[in-house]
């Protein structure tokens, strides 16, 4: 298939681009992505991207040379998503603005790119004829509720985040109902894994802050708990649901349904980097957050009744693999 991957030099998707390419089905990606986290050098560095043809943001696409293309834009301007999605039969749509706390300090920018970015994709992926959009949403617009959570709770958002990835639910399902479009809405957990360098998630933040020198900090007396999917396990979970047969909206939870505090990774932590020969950290205590939601964890299934999807890498072997990964070793 023609693969749109908007974000595609982020994290998730800089790793779903490298599964695609990696497939001898012969899948063909374009990237979107604005390169403002990673930047034009380390996005071109990555191994999926070598070779690829880079287009700036006012270059017609052209003719396709190899299997990846790149296209610097935003998604918040709607002509750059439109001409980004031209020949695609599938749209990824990752690029966001992510986190709790930047939604809180600046709400109005995360409803920009989140809500306005969001349906400029769908709109995109309708004016080119695109069968299938999957949205990259989030536990975040369940908000309070008491876990384990599932599709069916009522959400109730308590950052602008959440309320933003919940508008983006919303017109995913609306652009299946009105326009006969195929969307699929993944809620994600907490992901973590190889390539999260310039992540803000909590284990990206501890592992690069022991790996500094610099201690821990941790919001709150670290019992708040959340629920770690693997970057692997996550991109096979969006291969999936673009793939999988079925019309109108669909929304899953993609998660491990193990509840894990905060407390709790740090101890899982400490052992690891002992191994590696790093200096176990000290750790701060900060105040939490009032939008810092207390228990996360969600239950997958029905992404594995519909989807065939289910979590296959444990948080332990998935933390030894990440933190070789920033310390560039393979893992043991």
């Amino acid at each position: 298939m023609d693969w749109l991957v908007t974000g595609g030099a982020g994290f998730i998707g800089a790793n779903l681009v490298a599964s695609l390419l990696a497939d001898p089905a012969g899948h063909r990606v374009t990237v979107l992505d604005s390169f403002a986290t990673t930047g034009l050098g380390p996005a071109l560095a990555l191994p999926a991207f070598a070779g690829a043809e880079l287009l700036g943001p006012a270059e017609r696409p052209g003719r396709r040379r190899g299997r990846l293309r790149l296209q610097a834009g935003d998604i918040r301007d709607p002509e750059a998503l439109l001409q980004a999605a031209e020949g695609a039969d599938v749209v990824a749509h990752l690029a966001a603005n992510t986190g709790v706390a930047p939604s809180v300090a600046d709400p109005r920018r995360d409803c920009e790119a989140n809500v306005m970015g969001t349906l400029n994709a769908l709109e995109a992926a309708r004016r080119r004829g695109v069968a299938r959009f999957v949205f990259a949403s989030s536990g975040a617009p369940a908000g309070l509720v008491t876990p384990p959570i599932t599709e069916d709770v009522v959400p109730r958002p308590i950052s602008p985040y959440g309320a933003s990835k919940l508008a983006g639910e919303a017109y995913c399902s609306a652009y299946a109902g009105a326009y006969g479009m195929r969307t699929v809405a993944l809620r994600f957990s907490n992901v973590y894994g190889p390539g999260s360098r310039h992540k803000g998630s909590v284990v990206a933040t501890f592992i690069r802050a022991a790996l500094e020198g610099r201690p821990i900090r941790v919001n709150g007396d670290g019992t708040q708990t959340r629920d770690f999917v693997h970057v692997d396990d996550l991109v096979r979970a969006v291969r999936l649901a673009a793939e999988a047969p079925g019309e109108g909206a669909g929304l899953y939870q993609i998660a491990t349904r193990r509840e894990t505090s905060i407390n709790e990774l740090l101890a899982l932590l400490g052992p690891l980097l002992r191994a590696a020969g790093v200096p176990e950290p000290a750790v701060e205590r900060a105040e939490r957050s009032p939008a810092d939601v207390l228990r996360n964890f969600a239950d997958p299934a029905r992404a594995a009744a519909e989807l065939g999807w289910r979590p296959r890498i444990g948080l332990e072997e998935g933390l030894e693999g990440t933190l070789a990964w920033f310390l560039g070793r393979p893992p043991a």
